[in-house]
């Protein structure tokens, strides 16, 4: 890039993970393993859901959902990241850089619609079962999962075309593992305060508003429980919050944990952003797997 001020970036080049040197091989078999745990995994929910008509209901309607999300979510970063750590290949083309924005975006909201509308599943089964499959019948589930994804799209789109149509004339390395908003527009010749105020308060307020539905959802369904008579009611109710409860606590734990720590949120950022573009999308079919009788039994006949 000899003519800094007259040279239109055509791609950029990702520094990867920082403080990895000498780890290459070690993270590249760690990630793969990774990243093959969670196609499987997903792929095994989604056949297993799919192929058994006693799960066709609403809540392995929205898990289906998840495991797609969580397919998508750990592509769009980990083959260009194993490609990077394996053949040492850092250069991303514009497309595939503009690629990652909006994916990374329209799936990270996606799933964080999907904790809301499951949570809200789960608080019409509890506290009003009789008259569950009435409210959540296939039309309303099938609006409520749309509706993540159309919402999703429209808040990805915006967010990207605003980072995308800033003027790339400079440095085009992307001192990140992979192409996201403000690593890529610090690279810009332009005033990016307005793409940054848009970045920060979307993806901020979609996340709090999403909890705070989601924790309204879980007080009404506690107050259910605790007025049960039945243990029995009780032991099922816990059960079945219990695996919606944990993924939300993924999701949500490392997100609160950056931005309730300013002064950790540079050292926290990279760490956190593996987890979960990494980790969380192999744990979520784990979790549901593990505490759910009919899923494995599903999985047991596949």
């Amino acid at each position: 890039m000899g003519q800094v001020n007259h040279t239109v970036v055509t791609h950029f080049i990702l520094l990867g993970i920082p403080n990895t040197d000498g780890l290459q091989t070690i993270l590249f078999f760690t990630f793969l393993a990774f990243y093959l745990c969670t196609l499987l995994g997903n792929l095994l929910i989604l056949s297993a859901v799919l192929g058994d008509p006693r799960l066709h209901t609403p809540m392995y309607f929205f898990l289906c959902n998840l495991a797609v999300v969580d397919l998508g979510f750990s592509s769009v970063s980990i083959p260009k990241l194993l490609d990077n750590l394996w053949a040492k290949n850092r250069i991303i083309s514009l497309g595939g850089c503009m690629a990652q924005v909006f994916f990374f975006h329209l799936l990270g909201s996606t799933e964080c619609l999907l904790y809301s509308v499951m949570a809200y599943d789960r608080y019409v089964a509890i506290c009003h079962p009789l008259r569950y499959l009435l409210i959540m019948n296939r039309r309303v589930c099938a609006l409520l999962a749309a509706g993540t994804w159309i919402t999703s799209f429209f808040h990805a789109a915006i967010l990207a075309s605003l980072t995308f149509t800033l003027p790339y004339c400079g440095s085009n390395v992307v001192d990140y593992f992979f192409c996201d908003i403000f690593p890529v527009v610090k690279l810009a010749c332009a005033d990016t305060y307005v793409i940054e105020t848009v970045t920060f308060t979307n993806t901020g307020m979609v996340p709090t508003t999403c909890f705070l539905l989601i924790l309204a959802s879980y007080i009404r369904i506690v107050y259910s429980v605790v007025k049960m008579n039945s243990a029995e009611g009780r032991r099922k109710a816990a059960s079945t919050c219990t695996s919606h409860l944990t993924v939300v606590t993924l999701f949500f734990g490392p997100c609160a944990l950056v931005y309730t720590q300013p002064q950790l949120s540079k050292v926290l950022v990279t760490p956190v952003q593996i987890f979960s573009n990494v980790v969380a999308p192999m744990l979520n079919p784990l979790i549901y797997t593990l505490r759910n009788k009919e899923v494995k039994v599903a999985l047991r006949k596949l």
